[in-house]
């Protein structure tokens, strides 16, 4: 969920790392902004998503993968563009608020008749199974790092992996960097001229605790504090990758971000077993089942 840290050269942004902020068309304010359109512009991008699961996918298993289960869905919205990108391509979208997954369907899963017969949406704990194996399973944006300790991610892994079909792939995504624990508040422009301010709020070195806030201001001045507040454990990529050794995958892998000869993040994420730490980096890890 987070979307932004400008560290020293390379910036941080699950977003904007995957694509580029594009020229302001509507004016928004506090009073008129909706939090979960603001969230889509500012932090998702499905698209790039979907082009790197299925390449992965795609190499370790000879075939694109036509069916996925997105874990913490929020408004649904890579379940949307999931289906949109394959006429045979099916999703299953978990998230235990329902308010949102009604958001989504309104403004996301309507104009496509769904939910119905590609997508199913579950207000549940994604602990829980639903019906259907999957090629893929997702849990993008941090949104697992809410489970804060062992024994719960271990249950959402094991969960996670039963109803992945042999073969197929989990993919999470982990942040880090010797800065990315730092207190500061980060902006960036983002489309409609509003700016999303991902802040870091606070970090507890004794058991990782990390509060983080979504804000966003707007050209009027006013002020959308705290759209969204998350407060999770920091995890390392070797913890997750132990705990998914753990849950019985067979093998994980961490596709780091290549870099430009600025040091910029490309966009595009490759397996590695060895990197240079960075004041704030992105990744992504893939478990076999």
């Amino acid at each position: 969920m987070p979307g932004a840290h400008h560290l020293q050269g390379r910036e941080y942004s699950v977003a904007q790392r995957k694509k580029k902020t594009k020229k302001s068309k509507p004016r928004y304010s506090a009073k008129t902004a909706d939090k979960h359109e603001l969230y889509q512009l500012s932090v998702q991008d499905p698209e790039s998503e979907i082009q790197f699961v299925t390449r992965v996918f795609q190499k370790l298993n000879g075939k694109k993968p036509m069916s996925i289960r997105e874990d913490f869905c929020g408004t649904a919205f890579l379940c949307g563009e999931w289906i949109k990108s394959h006429k045979d391509r099916t999703a299953s979208g978990i998230d235990f608020d329902q308010a949102t997954l009604d958001w989504g369907t309104e403004h996301n899963l309507k104009a496509i008749d769904e939910p119905g017969s590609r997508i199913k949406l579950y207000s549940q704990d994604v602990r829980k199974k639903v019906p259907g194996k999957f090629d893929v399973g997702v849990g993008m944006n941090f949104s697992y790092w809410t489970f804060r300790n062992r024994p719960d991610m271990l249950a959402y892994f094991k969960c996670s992996r039963s109803t992945i079909k042999p073969g197929g792939i989990f993919v999470l995504d982990a942040y880090g960097g010797y800065e990315s624990i730092q207190p500061m508040e980060e902006p960036r422009r983002i489309t409609g001229g509003a700016t999303y301010v991902w802040d870091q709020d606070s970090f507890n070195p004794i058991d990782n605790s990390v509060v983080n806030h979504i804000h966003f201001e707007f050209r009027d001045g006013t002020k959308m504090r705290k759209a969204f507040t998350y407060e999770w454990r920091f995890w390392s990529l070797l913890e997750i990758q132990e705990l998914l050794a753990e849950a019985g995958f067979k093998k994980s892998t961490v596709y780091w971000e290549d870099a430009d000869d600025d040091g910029e993040g490309t966009g595009v994420f490759r397996p590695r077993k060895k990197v240079e730490n960075e004041a704030a980096w992105v990744a992504y890890i893939v478990a076999e089942n």
